[in-house]
């Protein structure tokens, strides 16, 4: 199975040049590590920044500079800075490409819960509605299952919803899946070590595979 860093960099294959990404907090944050050199691309933080970097060394840290999971973080040349109202001016006028959202819970028709943690006290969903709302393509990092064991990709999900029909593909320490247009997972890639027959057993919802399946190439 892929630990967070696995996870990562199988999402970084995903991003292609000229993009303009938002990274969600947790796992989608380590994706900026490991965005090919080749590859240009503008990430943007929902507090307020356009044109983030790789995470600081110790020497470059700045506590000023954070991102909206308050990591610090570094600025990439011509990076700007501005206010969170005009952020969300961006991200609700479909100006972000891609948003990398980690999730408690997705449902098989691309349902996503990833606010509401169960047990805890949560000041709210912050931004993540209208990331989800108003992205071109929504791809998903999450555990496969829960510490229990149980099924986190479900046929519908049991946590307040943050958005319908809005994930496109999910990278889960098990495994590549997209979201079927009339819903339903369909199997890409396994990860490496994992079997077939494991990620049947962790999907709950209905899970289509079709043909050989092919091992993740993290590079």
């Amino acid at each position: 199975m892929l630990d967070k860093i696995g996870i990562a960099k199988r999402i970084a294959q995903e991003v292609r040049d000229g993009m303009y990404i938002n990274l969600g907090i947790g796992i989608p944050t380590l994706v900026a590590n490991y965005i090919p050199k080749n590859i240009n691309v503008v990430l943007q933080s929902e507090n307020g920044l356009l044109g983030i970097g790789p995470f600081p060394t110790e020497e470059e840290v700045d506590p000023d500079l954070i991102n909206a999971g308050k990591q610090t973080i570094t600025m990439m040349p011509g990076s700007a800075l501005f206010s969170s109202a005009d952020s969300f001016g961006m991200i609700r006028g479909g100006k972000v490409n891609l948003t990398i959202l980690g999730a408690m819970e997705v449902s098989e028709n691309g349902d996503i819960a990833n606010w509401k943690v169960p047990g805890k006290m949560v000041k709210g969903m912050g931004g993540a509605m209208d990331l989800v709302a108003s992205a071109e393509n929504i791809i998903v990092a999450m555990q496969h299952c829960s510490k229990e064991g149980a099924s986190k990709l479900l046929k519908k999900c049991s946590l307040p919803i943050t958005g319908l029909r809005c994930v496109k593909k999910i990278v889960s320490d098990m495994a590549v899946l997209d979201i079927l247009p009339n819903g339903g997972f369909r199997l890409i890639e396994r990860a490496p070590g994992v079997s077939l027959e494991q990620i049947k057993n962790a999907t709950e919802g209905s899970l289509l595979v079709d043909g050989e399946i092919p091992e993740m190439n993290l590079r």
